[in-house]
């Protein structure tokens, strides 16, 4: 699938951008990637709300090997060949995928960080990888 391919099947969804990605793109709407374009297939952005349909249409998630294993990726799922011919029912699936993607970006917001606490010497005690130099002032301050 070439870049113009893709620009006309995603026409009635709205703009998309495609931006090279591995061995073919990524597509995105407002920021958010919610389909790959590769050479195994166009796969959309699933989650448990939207595999369901997937796998009513009997699509499969994508998958690569690696030289040790099969690796599968059930974030992202085929999207069934008769859509290729149905723009409209396309643009519905693309939205669901987006919409996939967006519950998945609230799941991964990053936890705040704790403050970080400031280890404290003890009196007397000096620090595990203090320095010569380090040694010398402190015995001139307690001098």
């Amino acid at each position: 699938m070439d870049r113009e391919f893709l620009i006309d099947l995603f026409a009635d969804f709205g703009p998309v951008a495609i931006r090279k990605m591995f061995s073919g793109y990524g597509i995105s709407a407002d920021g958010i990637n919610f389909a790959l374009a590769l050479r195994a297939g166009l796969f959309f952005r699933a989650d448990e709300v939207t595999i369901p349909d997937f796998e009513a249409e009997g699509s499969k998630p994508f998958q690569y090997s690696t030289r040790a294993k099969t690796v599968l990726v059930n974030s992202y799922w085929e999207l069934p060949a008769r859509l290729f011919d149905d723009s409209e029912e396309l643009a519905q699936w693309a939205r669901a995928a987006l919409a996939a993607a967006q519950r998945a970006k609230v799941k991964k917001r990053p936890k705040e960080k704790k403050a970080a606490t400031k280890k404290v010497a003890k009196p007397g005690k000096m620090p595990k990888k203090a320095t010569k130099k380090a040694v010398r002032k402190r015995a001139k301050r307690k001098a």
